[in-house]
């Protein structure tokens, strides 16, 4: 059947799936499983989306054209790194995080090299407030570590919040008001005047509390869903709250600008951004954060758009977990420097120690194509991707080159704790002889000859093909012994004799359905004269035609290998054999090569 044409039932009516749209039929026929499909399709008579007519942009863009970082094309230095996973993150888990992983995890954040780490909203929960205090009296934040709480600009919560960090070293207190059109308008009920007031408020609150407590706390402001806001409005707000904090080149305030629901392209996002790095107050004493969602899928690319426009600082979270979709991902934007060449002041350099304390911390799954972390994003089915990785690290040997750029892999997976044999060349029936023929001579020190490769490849291909299944090293290895190494379905040779005549004299003793028996040929050398002898043995001819030979070494002891390919009727067969004597390696060679061609 076409494919697109497939018919499919569902509960209410039955329908065919054209290119475009759906139309009613009278009967149809069900071509999914049961297990392909869990569950009953309802749709409804038409276009299956027709309500789109009821969104419209909710963003709103600078009154002045803001477009420099758009002739920026690359991050030149990686920004503050502020990581969130123990606020925002532990907040969107179906079940938070407990006090002892919550600690867990901030040393781990610590491993990584974050400087600055949210850890929670300590007027939220006792458990939030007991961590904070925790983590103070029992000395676990590094001097050169600052930790971020979160408050709301409500009197009682900020107050609470200073209860709580009471006798740190380093804090930001971060506290944030909603600005955007529909908070103000729906949920505060509240004009620009009065929301503006509740920041002014906040910003008070925390200046004196500080003062009171003889306490040299930063601060940090979020125009809480600013994409929603008007840049002209939401500057206004935080002009405001710098004009009471009067921050200095040495102790800097933070301006927080949070894409709480992700509503715009990210150039739009970096417009907004670029606006307050020319027209805020106090720049210089000013650190620019950022702190984006995921809702489009984009806040990587509104991240990376947001550095070029002028931010200092990201908020962020491992793996991008966090509310709804997430927030960015700090791997990935950390990597993408680290990719260009760019220090990424964090280290990632044991990224499946990472991602197995995060999935143990979060109980969340990574998926498996996540940028750098996945466990299939060095992997390579493709017969044509394998053969173009594995020259390409033959050519990086073969020119001792420093530089990264291989073909498809676009960082070293050695540089993130990964194996190319485990993790890069995997091999299923979409393979090809140049995938199958590295992790042979990564794996066993097996190099054949690239005509070998390719018989090799389609061995392999032919047998995951009927298992429908990937095939790992050590099967891999086992095909290459059934298919070349040992093959004797039709006979064998126990032993060989030589003795010089003329050339060389050979005699073969060539074992058969059971009996043993000798023959004697000569040849213009030792392979040639047992080839002749097997010749006679076998009542059959063939031309040999190709043959290599390598060292071999596996484990503490040393052998050869050896290849042998033979053609008869246009067909060629290959063989391999094993010994720490060549010619002996030779012959067996010669000798899987021969059943191949017979079985």
């Amino acid at each position: 059947m076409h494919p697109q044409r497939q018919r499919f039932c569902c509960e209410e009516e039955w329908y065919h799936v054209g290119t475009t749209s759906l139309y009613r039929g009278r009967r149809a026929v069900l071509h999914l499983s049961a297990a392909a499909l869990p569950y009953q399709i309802s749709l409804k008579e038409g276009f299956i989306m027709k309500n789109y007519a009821k969104y419209s942009k909710q963003y709103f863009l600078p009154p002045v054209r803001c477009m420099d970082w758009a002739e920026k094309d690359a991050i030149s230095r990686a920004p503050a790194w502020c990581s969130v996973d123990l606020r925002d993150g532990n907040q969107s888990l179906v079940e938070p995080m407990s006090l002892e992983t919550k600690l867990e995890f901030f040393k781990l954040l610590i491993e990584i090299g974050f400087k600055e780490i949210e850890v929670g909203f300590p007027a939220a929960s006792e458990t939030e407030y007991a961590f904070m205090r925790r983590l103070i009296e029992d000395g676990l934040i590094p001097d050169d570590v600052t930790v971020q709480v979160l408050t709301q600009a409500r009197e009682h919560i900020i107050k609470k919040t200073f209860e709580a960090v009471r006798g740190a070293k380093n804090v930001i207190i971060h506290v944030y008001n909603s600005t955007s059109v529909a908070q103000r308008e729906q949920v505060f009920k509240k004009d620009k005047a009065a929301i503006k007031k509740i920041a002014i408020d906040g910003a008070l609150l925390l200046k004196q509390l500080t003062e009171e407590a003889g306490a040299d706390y930063r601060f940090e402001y979020s125009p809480e869903s600013f994409t929603g806001t008007e840049p002209e409005y939401a500057l206004e707000v935080v002009n405001a709250v710098l004009d009471i904090w009067q921050p200095t080149p040495q102790r800097r305030a933070v301006i927080n600008l949070p894409a709480t629901v992700e509503n715009a392209m990210p150039h739009v996002y970096a417009q907004q951004v670029e606006y307050f790095n020319k027209f805020m107050k106090y720049r210089d004493s000013v650190v620019l954060s950022l702190h984006p969602h995921n809702d489009r899928g984009c806040a990587v690319a509104a991240a990376e758009m947001g550095i070029l426009a002028g931010a200092d600082r990201v908020e962020g979270t491992l793996f991008g977990n966090g509310e709804r979709t997430g927030n960015v991902d700090i791997i990935t934007l950390a990597m993408n420097m680290f990719s260009q060449g760019v220090d990424p002041c964090l280290n990632f350099e044991n990224m499946p120690y990472i991602c197995s304390l995060y999935r143990t911390f979060t109980g969340m799954a990574i998926n498996p194509r996540q940028p750098y972390a996945g466990e299939l994003v060095f992997a390579a089915f493709s017969g044509s991707h394998q053969d173009a990785i594995a020259k390409g690290m033959e050519w990086r040997e073969s020119k001792s080159l420093t530089e990264w750029n291989v073909p498809y892999l676009p960082i070293d997976p050695h540089d993130v704790g990964r194996q190319y044999d485990a993790d890069v060349i995997r091999i299923n029936s979409q393979s090809g002889k140049g995938g199958v023929g590295y992790v042979l001579q990564k794996s066993y020190g097996i190099n054949m000859p690239a005509r070998m490769k390719e018989a090799m490849g389609y061995a392999a291909k032919g047998v995951s093909d009927r298992l429908h299944k990937e095939l790992h090293p050590e099967e891999i290895y086992k095909i290459f012994r059934k298919n070349f190494l040992d093959n004797r379905a039709v006979f064998d040779v126990a032993s060989c004799h030589y003795r010089q005549t003329g050339g060389i004299t050979a005699e073969v003793e060539v074992v058969r359905d059971g009996a043993a028996k000798v023959y004697t040929a000569e040849g213009n050398g030792r392979l040639d004269a047992v080839s002749n002898a097997l010749k006679k043995a076998l009542g059959t001819d063939y031309t040999l035609t190709d043959y290599e030979e390598h060292a071999l070494t596996r484990k503490s002891s040393s052998s050869a290998i050896s290849y042998v390919a033979i053609e008869r009727g246009g067909k060629t067969f290959w063989g391999a054999g094993v010994h720490e004597d060549i010619i002996t390696s030779s012959v067996k060679a010669l000798v899987s090569a021969i059943n191949n061609m017979l079985a």
